[in-house]
């Protein structure tokens, strides 16, 4: 099947840029959504990011300020991870995540482990996909892949509640 295919090639060659790839001049907001709109694997066109969205990060605490009013490569990946994270978590799941990076000023080391995790993910599952699978075989497939994406929500939940845990614990 041609859909199946084109699927199966998206997934295997779409990557976010690196952090090198990233303008390394800052962006006024409007740049930074038109950037966000090629930098964000999308197959139907509503992954789009808003002007809105990204001050409403920046008030939740997931991207630092703009500097006056340019954003940087530590928005872009930022931005980045929310948008993607965001299709699986809540916006303070993704706080847990991303506290860490922001803690630690580690912005770099952080977004290369999110590329490079997310690069392996979307292989596995590109080599998972075989183009002359009939309705029924697909249909299979569909299933499993939800099944797993609820085991892995699932854990992923709990996971994230201990380490909200822990931090809690040891603020006190």
């Amino acid at each position: 099947m041609k859909e199946l295919q084109q699927l199966k090639d998206k997934l295997a060659t779409e990557r976010p840029v690196s952090w090198s790839e990233f303008p390394d001049i800052g962006l006024y907001k409007d740049q930074v959504i038109s950037y966000m709109q090629r930098q964000l694997i999308d197959f139907d066109g509503d992954g789009k990011i808003t002007p809105a969205m990204v001050s409403n990060y920046v008030k939740d605490k997931l991207l630092p300020k703009a500097d006056g009013k340019k954003y940087s490569r530590e928005h872009l990946a930022g931005l980045t991870e929310i948008c993607l994270l965001k299709q699986v978590l809540s916006v303070r799941d993704i706080g847990v995540l991303l506290q860490q990076k922001f803690d630690e000023d580690h912005s770099e080391e952080f977004y290369s482990k999110f590329i490079e995790l997310l690069d392996k993910a979307l292989i596995k599952t590109a080599e998972q996909i075989d183009p002359n699978l009939e309705l029924e075989a697909l249909s299979d497939m569909a299933l499993r892949l939800a099944i797993s994406s609820y085991c892995d929500k699932l854990t992923c939940g709990r996971l994230l509640d201990i380490i909200r845990s822990k931090t809690e614990n040891n603020k006190k």
